[in-house]
Order: C-alpha cells, then structure tokens, then sequence
C-alpha cells in the first residue's frame, strides 16, 4: 500500500481557510500501477460529526488537557466500584436507524464492569447506551456540538447531555456550561445551580469552570484535582511525611541523648555523694582518733 499526502488539490475556500483545519482522512484511490493507493483528503465538518474509524480529527492543546483531565476523575470516580465504564474519543455505534456514528469526547457506560481495547462501540452488541455524554467544543466544529448533536443524542436515548462550550474568540478562552437531561423521552435544558455548576448524574459529581478551565467537585463541594496537580500533593505530602520523620528521629535522638546525660548526671551525683560521704566517715573516724589520743594525753 502506498499512501499521498498531496492528494487531487480540493477547491481553494474562499476567505483562505486551511482546509485541513478538521483533520484528514486516507481514502483507497487505486491507480493504474498501484492498485494500493491511500490518498489523503481533509475532513468536512459533517465527517467530524460522522467520522470513520481512522480519522484523524484536530484538536487544540487545551481541549485535549480537558478532555484527559474528565476522563481521569470521572474513570477514578465510577470504574474501581464497578459501577460504570468511561470511554474518551471512541467511535459509538447506536442501534437507532438512520442514525449514524459519533466520537464524544467522554461517555459513561453504566453496568460495565470491564474495559476493552474498543476501538468502536457497538451498543446493539453490548447492550448499554451512554448515560452521560460530554462533549467539549472547538471554534471551528461548536455547531455540530451544540445543535445536532443535542438532537442526535436525545433519539439515542442518551439520559445526560453536557456541554463544555468555548465561546471564546480570538484564541481567548471564555468557558460556559449546557447540559440537557431526558424527561419522557426528550431533552429538557439543565440549570446551574448557584455556583454555575452542573451536577452529573451518573457521576454523581459537580461539574464547573474556573477562568479557562473546567474542574470536577465531588458531592461535598470538594475540588478534584488533575493528575499533574494530585502528583504534586502527593509529591508535597511525602516530602512533609520525610520531614517529619526526620523532625521526630532528630526529636528522638535528642531525647535519647538528654536520657543519657541524665544518667550520666545521676551516676556522677552518687559516685560524688558517695566519695562526699566516704569522706565524712574517713573525717569522723580521724576525728575519733584525735579525741581518743587525747584522752590518752591526758590520763598520763
């Protein structure tokens, strides 16, 4: 197989946009003397909402520190217990027809005890369908995101749908949250409680931004930090733990060596009472002689 990453040039847009700004996909374009011929072709908005296995789809540094930072705590919160499984950026196959395949950037499995090497979900072979899909929005694919997705996901019968939108322009990022939950079999818009957070059902968790960031609260009101930020009080934490271990054995071996002057001490003061004593029997012993010479002295 061979592959071109100069296929047949696309027409040019015509403000100058790059065309491969949603990605690219290789397309088997056989040629006359290679019937394995892969060309590359960019990406339309409607393949990002559709895509195919294979695709490369474009994302922004701070959407995939997001979307990791998501996956991590809401996997730490629901998989250990077994009570769901999240997937990141894996191809969801419904088993609704005419209704084809997305890739969220997170969805909550519930009653899945065990992960696999997906690739693609299939929910008629597994028999599970999302609970809570999150869905984190670009500049250039938020259409898709907040308009046919919220119908795509509601006929997909998903119970929770969440929105991290970037509303931001000019590479400024300005973070709000939608959310949509299914009553009777449609999608009802879901508030923010007064915090601007919005609770995750399958999670049961906060979600909310800080400046340009979103962040994970637990039931309590409690942050959940990234991975970077829990290695680095865990880090905090054993270096504190060092330190007091050594501030006790140094404690210790002060105390260790204040027992052994004490006793020390305690052995001069008796070695030192008793030489005092010795002394004063050895005085009153010569004293006696004295007087019994004297005695003597004076009978002669």
């Amino acid at each position: 197989m061979t592959t071109s990453a100069q296929p047949q040039q696309p027409p040019s847009p015509a403000n100058d946009e790059d065309v491969w700004r949603y990605g690219w996909r290789y397309v088997h374009r056989p040629l006359p003397l290679d019937a394995e011929n892969y060309e590359r072709v960019p990406l339309t908005l409607q393949d990002v909402l559709h895509p195919e296995l294979g695709d490369a789809i474009v994302h922004s540094d701070r959407h995939e520190t997001d979307r990791m930072y998501l996956t991590q705590t809401l996997r730490a919160q629901l998989e250990p217990s077994g009570l769901a499984v999240v997937l990141s950026d894996v191809r969801i196959v419904w088993d609704v027809p005419d209704l084809h395949p997305h890739s969220p950037d997170l969805m909550v499995l519930p009653g899945l005890t065990q992960r696999h090497n997906w690739r693609s979900f299939n929910v008629a072979q597994e028999g599970v369908r999302p609970a809570l899909i999150i869905e984190l929005t670009s500049p250039e694919t938020r259409r898709n995101d907040l308009y046919d997705k919220v119908q795509h996901y509601e006929q997909a019968g998903v119970l929770q749908y969440v929105i991290v939108d970037d509303a931001g322009r000019r590479g400024q990022r300005q973070l709000r949250l939608l959310g949509y939950r299914m009553l009777d079999g449609s999608y009802y818009p879901q508030t923010l409680d007064a915090q601007k957070r919005m609770w995750l059902y399958a999670a049961n968790l906060w979600l909310g931004t800080d400046e340009d960031r979103v962040v994970c609260y637990d039931a309590n009101g409690n942050e959940l930090g990234d991975y970077v930020t829990v290695v680095q009080e865990a880090f905090a934490a054993t270096e504190w733990a060092m330190q007091e271990a050594e501030a006790r054995a140094a404690a210790e071996t002060r105390a260790a060596e204040a027992e052994t002057r004490a006793i020390q001490e305690a052995k001069a003061r008796t070695e030192a009472e008793a030489r005092a004593s010795a002394a004063e029997t050895r005085a009153a012993r010569l004293a006696a002689r004295l007087r019994a010479l004297s005695l003597d002295e004076a009978e002669e």
